[in-house]
């Protein structure tokens, strides 16, 4: 696959909601996520699969998403951008806000390794 055709599919597993998969199938086992800025409890950095797999479950378990937009992707050589915006509300303290975000993937072979997420922090 091209990056073009997995930065597509990206796009379209994200827009059903397939994050599970979207590691499972077009990540590398090695990959490596970087924050804007640490989540609570946690370090700004993630390495592995399996790290990303626990990041997305405990974002899940916190927030509650009321809609989500997908826009790109955007591709430069070997990388792209997608970018999201979530209407969410943090399930313990009850505020809903609109995350606004890019992200910044790197493609090697036929896997994303890298992915980096840009927001206000």
């Amino acid at each position: 696959m091209t990056t073009m055709d997995i930065a597509r599919n990206y796009v379209e597993l994200c827009k059903t909601h397939q994050n599970e998969h979207i590691v499972r199938t077009l990540f590398s086992p090695d990959i490596v996520s970087l924050e804007a800025a640490p989540p609570p409890g946690m370090a700004a950095e993630s390495r592995g699969s399996k790290a990303i797999l626990e990041k997305g479950k405990r974002w899940a378990e916190n927030h509650e998403v009321h809609s989500m937009k997908v826009e790109g992707p955007w591709p430069n050589g070997d990388r792209f951008i997608v970018r999201f915006v979530i209407d969410v509300t943090n399930k313990p303290s009850g505020r809903r806000f609109t995350v606004d975000e890019t992200a910044l993937f790197t493609v090697q072979g036929d896997r994303i390794v890298r992915e980096e997420f840009f927001y206000g922090t």
